[in-house]
């Protein structure tokens, strides 16, 4: 069975395709169209849909829009009730349940040769849980958590999944919503809402929770696996912030406090899930489970001995759910969850060698890029690094990255420039799997950077870049078996500076999304003060491609 799953009614849309229960393909539609989660969610671009993503991940699997068996959809209108009758301050949601409901139309405009009649529609969270239940490893028995802003009348579903069965067990309705109190917040600190969450995070380690009192009266769970949460009078705590003015302590403050209430929520939430099903593995979807602070003191505290986080879990990632969900129910062959979230965009060597070439930039071939990456990272040097198929999701994990020399404290400013992002925002350690417990605790492995971790005492002073101010970090772990390339150049640059640690961030600048294409990894390296660009075998200096005037001539330079 040939399933196309397709996210477009709010923000970050996408496409994934799974084929006889196997994932070949799945891309958010920002990495082609460049702009930042495609689209604003707003009811006016709700028409808007993954077309480039779609075309794309079809032809990865050589097929034609014909030859689908099932599209699905992922928000169901039919089981949407008017804003204003939740409670929502939306006079235009209207015209998006509209253009959801001329979906199928719309998807077989786009989509030359698509018979509208194979469009299904599938409730928005139980593509959000079946992104996670279905997609997570050794998890055929398992319970399942999501939360985000809305979906159709839900901001919560609690599930469990046996085998190819996935049973809603609760939801909290609408106008209550964990994530859109988190966007509220997010709007009222100066950020861009239904964005810039993480950066409420981030900042949120520079506070201390002293409002979390009077938010507990807005935000708290009620004991029947829901909650309560709307109403908060932000502007009652601290004045809003102009986003053009710097932060003060009110303002951290309030973040941590929004940030402790939610851990507790969560807690509340998962240990009444826990209770119902009484299952070891939790697995978690949907926006809010990108909070990795909160991941973190779940997995922690709460009485699940595994939790595993999808990593797109923002919309893009019920594209993924939606095509797992209809291949389960209707497909014999059994799902099969992906090996990573390298589910994107790749080119071959000679792809890229072309691409060199037509840029004319100076380029070399070393024996071994990952040797020399780590030779360039143990001198100090920022690597642009573009290896493999691109990342599924909001978090660079090796494939699209900025690599850095952790032991350099002054590398975390180094970055932030860069990229032009706030000086508050930390960047993320990718470690060996087996090295990362003498270097971090928490739940481990960590491979797709979606928990913080203590930073042990003993490494804080030896790799201060990645050390947030609150003594932790966001580790990704590499497992050699699935990322041989990395692993290399993690040992190498080990053996020659013995830290077992190399800065990981995205490979992008503020308000951009990460890097996807040959061209995109250009033209980032050509306007940010990136010393080495990495892409495929092939290594371009800083140094070398100015002093060549910015060109290397028509044969780009290369060499072997």
């Amino acid at each position: 069975m040939r399933v196309l799953g397709i996210n477009a009614l709010f923000h970050d849309p996408s496409a994934a395709l799974v084929v006889d229960g196997r994932v070949l393909a799945a891309a958010e539609e920002e990495r082609f169209s460049r702009r930042k989660h495609g689209k604003r969610p707003l009811p006016f671009s709700a028409w808007e849909l993954p077309e480039r993503s779609a075309a794309w991940c079809l032809g990865q699997a050589g097929l034609r829009p014909e030859d689908l068996d099932a599209v699905v959809y992922s928000f169901d209108p039919t089981l949407a009730r008017p804003a204003e009758a939740m409670g929502l301050d939306d006079p235009w949601d209207e015209l998006r349940l509209t253009y959801a409901r001329e979906a199928p139309r719309f998807l077989a405009t786009a989509l030359p040769g698509l018979d509208p009649g194979i469009v299904r529609f599938v409730p928005h969270h139980m593509a959000h849980a079946a992104s996670s239940a279905f997609a997570a490893p050794s998890a055929d028995t398992s319970s399942v958590l999501v939360l985000d802003g809305r979906g159709e009348s839900a901001s919560h579903l609690a599930a469990r999944r046996v085998g190819d069965h996935l049973e809603p067990l609760t939801s909290q309705a609408l106008p209550h919503s964990l994530g859109l109190v988190y966007e509220e917040l997010t709007e009222h600190l100066g950020f861009l809402r239904s964005s810039d969450e993480y950066k409420v995070m981030a900042l949120a380690s520079y506070g201390t929770p002293r409002f979390a009192p009077e938010l507990r009266r807005h935000v708290y769970p009620t004991g029947d696996g829901g909650f309560h949460a709307m109403g908060v009078p932000w502007a009652e705590l601290t004045p809003p912030r102009d986003g053009e003015k710097a932060w003060t302590r009110d303002h951290a403050d309030l973040a941590a406090s929004a940030q402790t209430v939610l851990e507790e929520t969560l807690l509340d939430l998962v240990r009444w899930l826990h209770g119902r099903t009484h299952d070891e593995t939790l697995t978690m979807a949907g926006g809010v489970a990108l909070n990795c602070v909160a991941n973190a003191r779940i997995a922690r505290e709460g009485p699940f001995s595994r939790v595993w986080v999808q990593p797109a879990a923002g919309d893009a990632g019920t594209a993924l759910g939606g095509a797992l969900l209809h291949a389960a129910v209707e497909d014999t062959a059994p799902t099969v969850p992906p090996r990573g979230a390298d589910l994107g965009r790749g080119w071959s060597d000679a792809e890229i060698e072309a691409w060199l070439k037509t840029a004319a930039v100076p380029f070399e071939r070393p024996q071994d890029v990952a040797v020399a990456v780590a030779e360039a990272l143990s001198e100090n040097a920022v690597v642009a690094w573009f290896q493999g198929r691109s990342e599924f999701g909001p978090r660079a994990l090796g494939h699209r990255s900025l690599l850095a020399h952790p032991g350099k404290s002054g590398n975390l400013e180094r970055l932030n420039d860069i990229k032009g992002r706030e000086q508050f925002r930390p960047v993320a350690p990718m470690v060996l799997a087996g090295r990362a417990a003498d270097v971090f605790e928490g739940q481990l492995p960590s491979p797709y950077m979606l928990f913080v971790h203590d930073v042990r005492p003993a490494w804080r002073e030896r790799i201060p870049a990645v050390v947030h101010v609150d003594g932790t970090a966001r580790v990704q772990t590499v497992d050699p078996a699935n990322e041989p390339l990395v692993a290399r150049m993690l040992a190498r640059f080990e053996e020659r500076t013995g830290l077992p640690v190399v800065v990981n961030t995205s490979l992008n600048t503020a308000g951009r999304p990460m890097v996807d294409d040959p061209r995109d990894a250009l033209e980032c390296f050509g306007s940010a003060p990136v010393d080495v660009l990495a892409i495929g075998p092939f290594l371009v200096r800083r140094r070398a491609f100015f002093a060549n005037g910015g060109g290397g001539g028509a044969n780009g330079g290369g060499r072997s």
